[in-house]
């Protein structure tokens, strides 16, 4: 809540110091700082909503909305960006004279904003791509503000007004870098891929070799969140098991896979001669 305020104050004062001093990065860092505020407004809300209990009709509860506030704020990075670019070329070929004092001030104001929002998410940074896509934003916002205020510098003392397009294409591209990365982790997870760190044929073979167990087919593996990886599958076996005696295969199964793989929730069907597809992976 207090980045979020912070934020919003930051914004106002860049957006009115770049109308004022006509600085397109400034007005740029205003635009990425409103981003800001946005995701972090998202991030907010998603963190409150993971934490609701499962009910009969969300069975899952809201584990997922992280995942979602982390994509729509990598997706808002992206855009961001690629308007930027747009301006900071239009701007590059009709320079304009900028009032570089006010924007060596709101640019070291903005500095001062981010990198104490910077150190409040600090610890948490690494928890969960929701905390990850708030500290990116603040983090190449400040960032953002550093090459600004070294622009300002370079217009008052040297007059070189160009060097603002360039800033502001440099922290475009810079965007894109960072909001890809974060855009494709999500993206996998709302897709239900098979997560990087498993490999799902190493898996079927180890299992394939326990006692009893003839083979191991029809396998998904997906990410419910960042804390939740889940397997399901289907076990043909060369006996009819009794409960008890399956029982004892499905402990060393669950084992396996959260010690080795960090599986924490498996789910499988035991079988005993049964027709029906044997590959690998069956799609549903």
């Amino acid at each position: 809540m207090l980045t979020i305020f912070l934020n919003i104050g930051i914004t106002v004062a860049q957006i009115i110091g770049g109308l004022i001093s006509g600085s397109l990065s400034l007005l740029s860092d205003a635009l990425h700082n409103f981003t800001d505020v946005i995701s972090l407004i998202i991030s907010y809300s998603a963190s409150k909503f993971s934490k609701k209990k499962a009910t009969l009709k969300y069975t899952f509860g809201y584990k997922r909305a992280e995942i979602i506030a982390a994509f729509i704020n990598a997706s808002t990075l992206i855009v961001v960006a690629f308007i930027l670019i747009y301006h900071s070329i239009e701007r590059f070929i009709n320079p304009q004279v900028i009032e570089s004092t006010l924007v060596i001030y709101m640019s070291i104001l903005a500095i001062l904003g981010n990198g104490f929002s910077v150190i409040l998410l600090l610890k948490d940074r690494k928890q969960n791509m929701n905390i990850t896509s708030a500290f990116e934003h603040l983090f190449t916002d400040m960032m953002a503000s550093v090459a600004v205020l070294i622009g300002g510098v370079l217009m008052k003392y040297y007059q070189i007004y160009w060097v603002d397009s360039v800033l502001t294409f440099a922290i475009a591209i810079y965007l894109i870098i960072v909001g890809y990365k974060l855009f494709k982790d999500s993206f996998n997870v709302l897709m239900l891929f098979t997560p990087n760190a498993v490999e799902i044929k190493e898996i079927v073979e180890r299992i394939d070799n326990f006692d009893h167990v003839k083979k191991m087919h029809h396998v998904h593996v997906w990410q419910l969140n960042e804390e939740e990886t889940h397997l399901e599958a289907e076990i043909d076996f060369d006996k009819d098991l009794k409960l008890s005696e399956f029982e004892v295969i499905l402990e060393k199964i669950e084992k396996l896979l959260n010690e080795d793989y960090a599986i924490n929730h498996v789910t499988i069907q035991p079988e005993f001669e049964k027709d029906d597809d044997k590959n690998l992976i069956v799609q549903d």
